[in-house]
């Protein structure tokens, strides 16, 4: 079982910046997980934005390729996603997803553990 409690939320106009963490508890010595960040925005289906391999291979989505980026901190068992340049249409709840299996995936399927989300809200 693995727990997972993101943080960093919160309101910022467009154009700043935040950083989300995912911090993991549990059975978390687990070689080969996948860790992803997906949103969801009051009316629309949850989205993947990226996900990062146990050896740091990562995949962003079209959306936010340049302005996102996922990192990881084994020791810490925490994945970050440092958000710049953001755009009022990031707006959503995100969270955080874990997989036992080595390879990254973009559907919400794919993923068995969930974190309970962060609320980003982006002003135009």
């Amino acid at each position: 079982q693995v727990h997972l409690v993101e943080s960093g939320g919160g309101l910022v106009q467009a154009g700043g910046s935040l950083r989300l963490s995912c911090a993991a508890s549990g059975d978390t010595v687990v070689v080969n997980y996948v860790t992803a960040w997906f949103r969801q925005a009051p009316g629309k289906e949850r989205e993947f934005v990226a996900a990062i391999t146990w050896s740091d291979s990562t995949d962003h989505a079209d959306s936010v390729k340049g302005r996102f980026t996922i990192s990881r901190d084994n020791a810490k068992n925490t994945v970050y996603l440092q958000m710049n340049r953001l755009k009022p249409e990031d707006t959503a709840n995100y969270y955080c997803a874990c997989r036992r299996f080595p390879t990254i995936a973009t559907t919400r399927s794919a993923y068995s553990y969930w974190g309970q989300g962060t609320q980003v809200t982006v002003s135009s």
